[in-house]
């Protein structure tokens, strides 16, 4: 399974996953949670966004994706998979963030840990379904 996970089309899958997942995430951070977490982490953030580490999330969440669910999903042509497995994964590394945050960090809001599961959850399945889509309308 390793062999045939590291290939051109992998890369193509990795592409369209990657800026599928940015679309969705900056709608989410730029318009729709724009004052949330300013609103309930102010006094946690920091004064300027750490982009590099932003980046590396990223990179890494799309690898776990494409690993565990749009290519196993590829290869037995389901899109329910896909959207299950999408939402699972985003709700267990989501929940892995957060509740650990909930378990160390003084005053972590139990509001922020709920829309951060629903969200991640949502993230893994929406990211899942729409490059699974799209990868087999481009025939890759």
């Amino acid at each position: 399974m390793m062999e045939s996970f590291f290939t051109i089309a992998t890369l193509k899958h990795y592409v369209v996953a990657l800026v599928i997942f940015l679309i969705i995430d900056m709608m989410w951070l730029t318009v729709i949670a724009k004052n949330l977490y300013s609103k309930y982490l102010g006094y946690l953030m920091a004064p300027n966004v750490n982009f590099a580490a932003a980046a590396i999330f990223y990179l890494i969440f799309i690898v776990g994706l494409l690993f565990f669910v749009i290519d196993p999903a590829l290869r037995m042509e389901s899109l329910s998979y896909a959207l299950f497995a999408g939402l699972f994964f985003g709700f267990v590394t989501y929940a892995t963030y957060d509740l650990t945050n909930l378990a160390t960090v003084k005053d972590w809001p139990i509001t922020i840990t709920i829309i951060d599961l629903i969200w991640g959850s949502a993230l893994g399945a929406m990211t899942s379904v729409f490059s699974y889509l799209l990868i087999r309308v481009l025939n890759w």
